[in-house]
């Protein structure tokens, strides 16, 4: 009994098939009991909560599956579009590639890999695996927590991965040229942040 997976519903429909694809997962449910008993919508969630939404429900299965496909093919172009904007190699970055992580190594402050098995299968390319690690429990040496707080290279965007995501530091003769390239313009950018708080304080000690 303790074994047995957790049902996912959405209101009354149980959710049997999901795939995630893209920024969404698109998900069939069930209900024999109600008088439309098959639904389709699309699922997203960030760290705090997920929300279902256009839920469309039938009574003709069929209907519902070739609504199911539609959203899944609409979803895999949206992908498509995006690879299609990225501007540099899409090549993954393999565990040959990083210096083996072990649990006294602190990360802070140095470029990393996240694994590509914790990442979903259209995003396991450098352009989503390359982070600076900037912070966080899990990036210091000897780590009681995980968490590790981390800007993309590529993007810019910050994240949160744990440090058992976390592949390795990347080898410095793997990095590829464009990576190095944005680790400069991000470190640029922290500067230039940090000198106003400088400046801020160097003023406070004048007075």
């Amino acid at each position: 009994m303790g074994n047995e997976k957790e049902k996912r519903m959405v209101e009354s429909y149980e959710v049997t098939h999901g795939i995630p694809i893209g920024d969404k997962e698109v998900v069939l449910g069930v209900d024999e009991k109600a008088e439309l008993p098959y639904l389709c919508a699309f699922y997203t969630s960030n760290d705090i909560f997920g929300s279902y939404t256009d839920c469309m429900v039938a009574d003709d299965y069929v209907e519902i599956v070739e609504l199911f496909a539609e959203r899944v093919k609409e979803q895999c172009v949206k992908i498509r579009e995006e690879q299609a904007k990225v501007t540099v190699p899409r090549e993954v970055i393999t565990a040959e590639m990083c210096l083996p992580l072990k649990n006294d190594d602190s990360l802070e402050g140095k470029v990393a890999a996240v694994r590509a098995d914790s990442i979903r299968p259209e995003y396991r390319s450098a352009e989503h695996q390359l982070v600076l690690v900037t912070g966080g429990n899990g990036a210091r040496g000897g780590a009681r927590g995980n968490a590790c707080f981390c800007t993309n290279l590529y993007t810019g965007e910050r994240s949160r991965w744990e440090r058992y995501d976390i592949q390795g530091v990347v080898k410095p003769e793997c990095l590829p040229e464009w990576a190095k390239g944005c680790l400069l313009e991000i470190e640029k950018q922290e500067a230039a942040k940090a000198a106003p708080n400088q400046n801020q304080n160097k003023d406070m000690e004048v007075r």
